[in-house]
């Protein structure tokens, strides 16, 4: 079902006063989670981990991811971390305010921001993966980063509106350009050649403006669906679940397992 939804589930079976996320690559140091929790015990329900350096990334990626983060930003309401991955500490108290959180089309990075609870950052080094290749291609970063954009902002409509009203306004120009130049110069309508490349302007403006409205009205389809984020198969948990108000775990020994079918 993809990571955001892994990421869900596992938030969703995870017992706890704190939860800690992390890639299984040990390109994120088990060794900084003491840190991380010396800043939960000081009072943040978010610890995020902002990435100093990252070692084993081409340039490309890492400026796009510069970037991108930079643009999410000024377009969303949201204040998401910059250069911070899904290495971070939550508290009990975080964990269930996402878990309220029922959208199917989840960008985990923006949901960890807007609960909005005190958050810290910590710097680090992240380091080069130690075995195995990323599943990560750059298309799928692409739909990962227009997966954000489109989850936590609405600001490609209003460009796609404002392109709209900016090119019917220059249509008008040329139009105006083209009676003066037959009526007052007395030179003759060059009509094909300026037919056919407002056609082509126009045309494309329109499917580029219908695609983005249609990117939103098939993320509202799929929310009407009401189909689960993930189906679990198996669950193995030891250890009492936490309390939502204390986030204290029972001590007793808990082994639960559940069945599912798709």
């Amino acid at each position: 079902f993809g990571k955001e939804a892994a990421l869900t589930a596992g938030l969703a079976h995870a017992a706890g006063a704190a939860v800690v996320i992390m890639d299984a690559d040990l390109q994120d140091p088990p060794e900084l989670i003491p840190q991380m929790m010396q800043e939960w015990k000081k009072g943040a329900d978010v610890v995020c981990m902002r990435r100093r350096s990252r070692r084993g990334e081409s340039w490309f990626k890492r400026r796009s991811a510069h970037h991108f983060y930079r643009l999410l930003n000024a377009i969303s309401d949201v204040d998401i971390p910059p250069d911070t991955g899904d290495f971070r500490l939550l508290s009990r108290k975080a964990v269930n305010a996402l878990q309220q959180l029922n959208e199917r089309n989840r960008y985990m990075k923006g949901l960890f921001a807007w609960i909005g609870l005190p958050t810290t950052i910590i710097e680090y080094d992240r380091l080069a993966r130690v075995a195995g290749v990323t599943k990560w291609d750059y298309l799928s970063l692409f739909n990962l980063a227009f997966q954000g954009i489109t989850s936590f902002s609405v600001a490609p409509l209003r460009v796609a509106m404002a392109g709209g009203a900016v090119t019917a306004f220059l249509g008008v120009l040329f139009t105006l350009w083209i009676v003066v130049k037959a009526l007052v110069l007395g030179d003759p309508v060059q009509g094909y050649p300026s037919l056919i490349a407002m056609i082509t302007i126009l045309g494309g403006a329109q499917l580029l403006s219908i695609g983005l409205v249609g990117e939103y009205v098939g993320k509202t389809y799929y929310e009407t669906k009401q189909r689960p984020v993930y189906i679990v198969r198996d669950v193995i948990r030891r250890g009492g679940a936490a309390s939502e108000t204390t986030g204290r775990v029972d001590g007793d020994a808990v082994h639960e397992s559940y069945h599912a079918a798709a």
